[in-house]
């Protein structure tokens, strides 16, 4: 008879086990440790650094790796930052630190969906697959690199990494998105690029990834960002709501060591533009001059200060911008002002991505009435381009009984000057309407000099009747016009193609998508109602006016204020959107704005000098011939018997720098 042998489980010894795992410590939990362990950076990631992580590089984030373990009683750490300090490198280090040596749900969420699956494959990928520990975990890689018999059983996607013994994953999400900020409860997150989320069907995506983790009371959320435009910053509201800590460092001159920031205005104070390479701080103590080559000594002395303490417990939030990192010179902080200063749109660049501060707006332009005084008391007539003019745009608006538009010529520095502005009645679908706006595209203008200017580029408005737009400026080529419309988010490009536009009923991709642009409308409107309160014409971003145009004008132009709205989901979000009075029409700022687009597309904001010279030789060297305006010009008349000044054809972008290019 054979006896069978039954094995059963110890259960007391089960219920010890148990309850051994339940009160042993956990885990210590030392990110900056595990990055000097573990984080190793290819020449690729850091062509000037590769090899492991160098805490002196980013000494100063040792305490933010440590306001994120677990130690700290804070929940929350905001990061406002500038671009390309090391942020990501922070992000990373929280994300496969916190999987490795204290395994739990990670949420990390970026702006868009898209953004998410473009960082899965160019960051985390290569993080779980070339640093040891978490290739361990997560590819289940032997010490030979090969992947060993427990291999990925489907918890593994592009958005989802979970470890193998199932004791973690990352669950990576996009803003855009609510489903995937919802029905998961996470111990900890990043939320990346939080100044660029935008709220999206289900309301406030901050609000809604915030409460993922609202049922567990040791979680940590990590917020990190550069910041964009005030009021309605993210990232700058957050640093705001939390402890305010600044980056102190010593004067690094014997006999005063005071502590303190080194702030942009500080360097601007000092800054000689003439030579950039000499950009340097001052002590506000001693008066001594800091230099770049005392940077590493005081920063490896730095020391956080909290401005507002009484939140480090709960929300400590950290300031940092590029003069503290090797990884930017202070010259060419210098000389990225230099090429942004005077543009209201490259300044805001520059206080986003170099500072790390907020862009505040300007909400809303100077009374019109100003305007108005400023354009009655010129000396230029309407339907004249003047000295300076050099590159003629068209904006083009269509309205359901008229097309309204708007000339304006371009010059060095972002300067402009309204040249002429008409209504054409009719729909744009209307034989006789499309006429005249074919006439319109062929008209000319003259210059100071005796030149009659085509237009370089007009852009027309295709938001609105866009199949009868197409079919109109389809007759046109590309080079001589665009479509357009306004971009309904600030954080776009201030311009950019349509990538693919498909009829929604056919799913055939539309052809004039190959000559849509999408433009920041917001971003152009701020710069517009910043410059147009510059008097003086010689500075960079003026914008001139002419004699001759209607009140109506002025008041369209100015027609429109950046106002809050709270939203009806009752989130607490805040947006901001531009508004007009019902009452007053907007078509001369509209029409502004798309000439504006069809200037950036010429490459007005980009030309190099030598075009801009070229450009000048051409249009404004006197006419031969020409009977010239004494009143608005430079030169007087060369001939009793003038002859019709001869038309000045417009040159595409490509012509113009092949032409360069063959001189």
């Amino acid at each position: 008879m054979t006896t069978m042998a039954i094995h059963t489980a110890n259960a007391e010894r089960i219920a010890y086990d148990v309850v051994a795992n339940v009160i042993e410590p956990p885990t210590a939990v030392d990110y900056l440790s595990w990055a000097e362990e573990n984080i190793v950076f290819s020449k690729l990631e850091s062509p000037d650094y590769p090899g492991p992580y160098n805490r002196s590089l980013f000494r100063y984030f040792d305490e933010l790796l440590r306001a994120l373990s677990p130690d700290d009683l804070c929940r929350i750490v905001s990061l406002m930052k500038s671009a390309q300090i090391g942020g990501t490198v922070i992000a990373n280090i929280f994300t496969g630190g916190s999987m490795d040596m204290d395994p739990s749900w990670f949420l990390y969420v970026h702006p868009t969906e898209n953004n998410a699956e473009r960082w899965s494959k160019m960051k985390l990928a290569p993080m779980l697959r070339n640093t040891t520990a978490l290739a361990n975990i997560f590819l289940g890689k032997n010490r030979d690199g090969v992947v060993s018999n427990k291999s990925r059983d489907g918890s593994d996607s592009l958005l989802y990494k979970e470890r193998i013994d199932g004791l973690g994953a990352i669950q990576i999400s996009g803003a855009n998105s609510p489903a995937s900020l919802s029905q998961v409860t996470m111990k900890r997150q990043v939320q990346d690029d939080l100044s660029k989320w935008e709220t999206n069907k289900g309301g406030d995506p901050e609000s809604q990834a915030d409460s993922r983790s609202r049922g567990v009371e040791e979680a940590k959320i990590f917020k990190i960002s550069t910041p964009l435009v005030m009021p309605g910053c993210r990232i700058t509201k957050n640093f705001e709501d939390g402890s305010q800590e600044y980056p102190y460092v010593p004067c690094p001159h014997e006999g005063c060591g005071h502590y303190q920031v080194l702030e942009w205005e500080n360097m601007l104070a000092n800054l000689d533009e003439a030579h950039p390479e000499n950009a340097h701080f001052t002590c506000i103590e001693c008066g001594a001059e800091i230099r770049q080559y005392h940077r590493q000594q005081m920063v490896d002395a730095l020391q956080w200060r909290a401005h507002n303490p009484s939140q480090m417990r709960f929300h400590r939030s950290f300031y940092i911008w590029s003069a503290y990192s090797t990884l930017q010179s202070w010259e060419r902080i210098a000389r990225e002002w230099l090429a942004a200063k005077g543009d209201p749109a490259s300044e805001q660049t520059f206080l986003n991505d170099t500072v790390g501060r907020a862009y505040v707006t300007a909400g809303e332009a100077p009374p019109w009435e100003t305007l108005r005084d400023r354009g009655a008391g010129s000396d230029r007539d309407l339907g004249k381009i003047p000295i300076g003019g050099l590159v003629l745009t068209l904006g083009i608006d269509c309205q359901g009984d008229r097309v309204e538009w708007q000339a304006v010529a371009w010059g060095t520095e972002f300067r402009r000057w309204v040249v002429d502005y008409g209504i054409i009645p009719g729909h744009i679908s209307e034989k006789a309407c499309q006429e005249r706006l074919d006439a319109l595209l062929g008209q000319t203008w003259s210059n100071t000099c005796g030149h009659r200017i085509a237009p370089d580029l007009a852009a027309i408005d295709g938001n609105a009747y866009t199949e009868e737009v197409w079919e109109w400026a389809r007759r046109h080529p590309a080079s001589k016009l665009i479509m357009v419309r306004g971009a309904k988010s600030e954080n776009a490009p201030l311009l950019q193609r349509v990538k693919k536009e498909r009829n929604h009923k056919t799913g055939m991709v539309l052809k004039y998508s190959k000559r849509f642009y999408n433009f920041n409308s917001s971003i152009l409107k701020m710069a517009l109602y910043r410059n147009v309160g510059k008097t003086d014409p010689l500075e960079r971003g003026y914008v001139g006016f002419p004699r001759g145009l209607e009140d109506e004008y002025y008041r369209q132009l100015t027609a429109e204020r950046r106002v809050p709205k709270k939203r009806k989901s009752n989130d607490g979000f805040v947006e901001y959107h531009w508004e007009k009075d019902a009452n007053q029409a907007n078509e001369g700022l509209d029409t502004m704005n798309q000439a504006e687009a069809a200037a950036i597309k010429f490459g007005v904001r980009s030309l190099p000098e030598a075009i801009w010279q070229r450009l000048e030789l051409e249009r404004e060297t006197p006419a031969q011939d020409a009977q010239l305006d004494f009143e608005d010009g430079l030169f007087s008349a060369v001939s009793s018997t003038p002859s019709p000044p001869p038309v000045s054809k417009p040159m595409s972008l490509d012509d113009l720098a092949k032409e360069w290019n063959r001189r």
